[in-house]
C-alpha cells in the first residue's frame, strides 16, 4: 500500500472489538488519490490524501 507522499500518511494496525470484547486485527487505510500534481520540474503522478488535496498543500496539474 502506497503512502501520501506530501505528508507521509499511511496504514495503521488496531483491533476490531465485538460486543464479548473479541479483539481481531484490522487496518486503517488513508483515503489516497494518484492525482497529477504540478510541481516544480514538471507534473507527476502521486498519491496523495484527501486531506492534503483539500487544504491546497499540492497544486494539481491542469
Amino acid at each position: 500500500m502506497a503512502e501520501c507522499s506530501v505528508c507521509g500518511k499511511k496504514k495503521v494496525t488496531g483491533n476490531n472489538v465485538s460486543h464479548a470484547n473479541n479483539k481481531t486485527k484490522r487496518v486503517f487505510r488513508p483515503n489516497l488519490q494518484k492525482i497529477r500534481v504540478q510541481t516544480e520540474h514538471g507534473r507527476k503522478r502521486q498519491h496523495v490524501c484527501t486531506r492534503c488535496i483539500r487544504s491546497g498543500k499540492i497544486r494539481k496539474a491542469v
